[in-house]
């Protein structure tokens, strides 16, 4: 499977791995998935970082590599779908997170029951 990690999903694999369940602790692990590290959950680490909402003490992409995630782009073409979206949800990095998945029909890992109404195949 091809799965994108919600920005809370890397964070806690990354430093806080307790708060994983043994589902999501395995699905990652299984050497069969793909786990994609978006460029919108770097964004959203750095930009949270830049005002003082999120303390990081590493390089996001250095640790994402290094945990054997692969990093995904957002291209043009995973950001046309948001024009068509409904508002379901209002983040607009979950949403961008949201529209690649849906885009790419890649699989989605999150703990936030607001993606459920928009169809994406979530983990």
């Amino acid at each position: 499977m091809k799965i994108i990690i919600d920005t809370h999903i890397f964070l806690w694999a990354v430093s806080e791995p307790e708060k994983l369940s043994d589902q999501q602790k395995e699905i990652i692990e299984r050497l069969s998935n793909i786990i994609y590290v978006s460029s919108i959950t770097i964004t959203e680490i750095m930009i949270k970082a830049s005002i003082g909402k999120l303390e990081i003490g590493f390089d996001p992409i250095a640790i994402a590599l290094e945990s054997g995630f692969e990093l995904l782009d957002f291209s043009s073409e995973d950001a046309l779908a948001l024009k068509e979206m409904p508002f379901y949800h209002k983040d607009p990095f979950d949403r961008m997170l949201i529209s690649q998945a849906l885009n790419r029909s890649y699989y989605l890992m999150s703990e936030d029951g607001k993606f459920e109404p928009y169809g994406c195949k979530l983990i």
